[in-house]
């Protein structure tokens, strides 16, 4: 699982190095978040072509997937394109996912926070639900957790335990030191951190970023440009039963 991509510089990063990525650690399904992939703030359909391309098996969003509305259409009509299930009726888009890769059987559940984000319906009910029923269906059921709050997150993932194979939080930008195995098999992350430049502020201008705390005017934020690196998470699940083996940072 690939941490959010981050404008240019994280497209320039995933189509240098994931499939090369991908061959070196054996990975047999790659799920890329993709909300910030265009300019930083959205995702356009050719940077969503592009992705799949690189080697992404689904795609999953956050709160930023609106910015671009070109993709809307994207959304309702490819099955592998998540946005966060738990928005309301009526919303384009679906936010689960199944796919059978080399006689395994995967199915994604993208989720948003409610903590310090815009408010959406409850995220912990919805997942529950997909994925006891996926799992009982023999999927492997990994989970994109797109949130703010880490107390929110490791909830989830201790909600999720034993159910889900894999619990990943995206959004923050910033990959936390936590990856575990709970103690019903589920593996975790708080954040996989961001795929774009490193050394800027979450992927951002830092001389903007600066300006905007000093100042506290809400200047917009701009996508640094430079070198981009991959930040995410490798698994290995047991596919008889869903459990995490091992996890390990990316």
């Amino acid at each position: 699982m690939v941490g959010d991509i981050s404008g240019e510089a994280g497209m320039g990063a995933l189509f240098l190095s994931l499939s090369s990525l991908v061959k070196k650690t054996g990975a047999d399904f790659v799920v890329v978040n993709g909300e910030n992939a265009s300019g930083g703030f959205g995702l356009t359909v050719d940077d969503y072509m592009k992705i799949r391309s690189y080697g992404a098996d689904v795609v999953t969003s956050g709160n930023h997937i609106w910015q671009k509305s070109e993709i809307l259409p994207q959304l309702e009509g490819d099955s592998v394109l998540l946005r966060p299930l738990n928005y309301p009726r009526g919303v384009p888009g679906h936010g689960v996912c199944t796919v059978t890769k080399n006689g395994v059987r995967y199915a994604v559940i993208n989720a948003q926070g409610r903590t310090d984000l815009v408010i959406a319906d409850d995220p912990f009910t919805a997942c529950r639900g997909e994925a006891e029923k996926l799992r009982k269906q023999g999927y492997i059921v990994l989970v994109d957790f797109h949130a703010e709050n880490a107390q929110e997150k490791e909830a989830l993932g201790f909600y999720l335990d034993g159910i889900a194979s894999l619990v990943a939080g995206t959004h923050t930008h910033v990959q936390t030191m936590d990856e575990k195995i709970l103690p019903g098999g589920t593996g975790y992350i708080t954040d996989l951190g961001m795929t774009g430049v490193q050394h800027q502020v979450i992927g951002s201008r830092s001389d903007v970023a600066i300006r905007r705390q000093l100042t506290q005017v809400p200047y917009k934020s701009e996508v640094a440009e430079g070198r981009g690196e991959i930040r995410g998470v490798l698994a290995s699940i047991d596919a008889a039963s869903g459990k995490t083996l091992s996890i390990s940072r990316i």
